[in-house]
């Protein structure tokens, strides 16, 4: 049992994801722990101007990614991962996670958590 996607091949556990997402989050300066749905108090608002945020402060199951946010997501999360070490786990997951969210862009469908 784990996190599935609509379109292409990423998969994690959900454990994983969440992992994932605050590894993604650091890179960007951002504590999820810190923010409001992680726990903490800080608002999403103010800490928004990163194209990541949409994946960072959404449902780790359900709902789904418009095809706007998925333009918005993919090179970004391509961006954040690049220097990652390509053995890692979580870069080849999010390499095949962005690749899912263009396919979704070309299908002009959503891209689904489930």
């Amino acid at each position: 049992m784990g996190l599935d996607f609509s379109h292409g091949e990423a998969h994690w556990s959900y454990s994983g994801f969440a992992a994932f997402r605050e590894k993604l989050a650091k890179e960007i300066g951002i504590s999820l722990n810190e923010m409001v749905g992680f726990g903490g108090q800080l608002l999403w608002d103010g800490n928004d101007k990163d194209d990541i945020i949409p994946l960072l402060n959404h449902s780790d199951c359900d709902d789904e990614l418009t095809i706007s946010e998925c333009k918005q997501i993919a090179p970004r999360l391509r961006e954040l991962v690049e220097k990652w070490d390509d053995e890692d786990y979580d870069k080849q997951r999010a390499l095949m996670l962005a690749d899912g969210m263009d396919e979704a862009v070309e299908c002009n469908e959503t891209f689904k958590f489930c």
